[in-house]
């Protein structure tokens, strides 16, 4: 499987290859600086530099296998990680953004993060808390965890609005998979979603403009990967929603936060088969 890290600008309406590589790396981070990406793959955390772009080794000491939810503080300090050795394990940790000795944050698995928020103080991120699954936040140190949503439906992919006033997520509590919202204290919950496609991982913008998702096929079951698939825009100021692209992906496409700083790019990845 060929991996290809794109770069799609909103006011192109296009996207360019950054970097193709023959191995498997998934879910790029924008880092606040600019300058450079985040990838995982095989288990392992990779800097992709947007000038002379290449798969720099990022040290991260003592885990087992780094899953596709990562990401970087807002102060551009910090990588957050969540390692996986086996299904339902995932913890979180964070680390130093040159790499090494991560600290454990979540004492509870499986815990999978998704979002930073803004004023740099929370984790927010997916759980499974009594056999359900829902969306937390948690304090930098792993404490004061707070289970904002949960029920007997699936729960994913939170993400905060650069104002801090909403998290963004998907879930199924409506009967299909959908994007909703609530407040960071978990009142005020809102349905943004409600079509025949299988709507996973918003990502609101930097600049509060645009929202920018992934959709499957009606019928899909999960986020498998290997599929064809759109990734949409919400206009926020118009309510409009339009396709950007299709591409043959899914999971490990646009799981985490992935706009560039200035809310005008954001990066995902696509994959080719032979």
């Amino acid at each position: 499987m060929r991996s290809v890290l794109d770069i799609y600008d909103l006011a192109e309406g296009r996207a360019q290859t950054l970097l193709a590589v023959e191995s498997h790396i998934e879910a790029p981070n924008w880092a606040p600086s600019g300058d450079h990406l985040i990838v995982n793959g095989e288990g392992r955390l990779f800097r992709v530099p947007l000038v002379a772009p290449e798969l720099q080794p990022i040290e991260v000491t003592g885990v087992k296998w780094l899953n596709n939810d990562h990401g970087i503080s807002p102060d551009g300090e910090t990588l957050v990680v969540s390692d996986s050795p086996a299904r339902g394990t995932s913890l979180i940790y964070t680390l130093p953004k040159a790499g090494g000795v991560p600290v454990q944050v979540t004492p509870l698995a499986p815990s999978w993060w998704h979002g930073w928020s803004p004023d740099g103080a929370r984790l927010a991120y997916t759980c499974m808390r009594g056999g359900q699954f829902g969306i937390a936040t948690c304090a930098l140190d792993g404490g004061d965890e707070q289970v904002l949503v949960t029920s007997a439906h699936h729960y994913d992919g939170p993400d905060y609005t650069p104002d801090g006033a909403w998290i963004w997520f998907n879930s199924d509590r409506g009967g299909a998979m959908d994007l909703w919202r609530m407040h960071p204290n978990g009142t005020g919950l809102e349905q943004m979603t409600e079509d025949a496609r299988v709507n996973w991982f918003p990502h609101p913008s930097p600049d509060g403009r645009h929202v920018v998702y992934l959709t499957y096929a009606p019928g899909t079951d999960g986020h498998p990967a290997e599929r064809d698939v759109d990734l949409r825009l919400i206009d926020l100021t118009t309510g409009e929603t339009r396709v950007l692209t299709e591409v043959f992906g899914g999971q490990g496409t646009l799981n985490v936060p992935c706009w560039s700083p200035d809310g005008k790019r954001f990066a995902y990845m696509r994959y080719a088969q032979g």
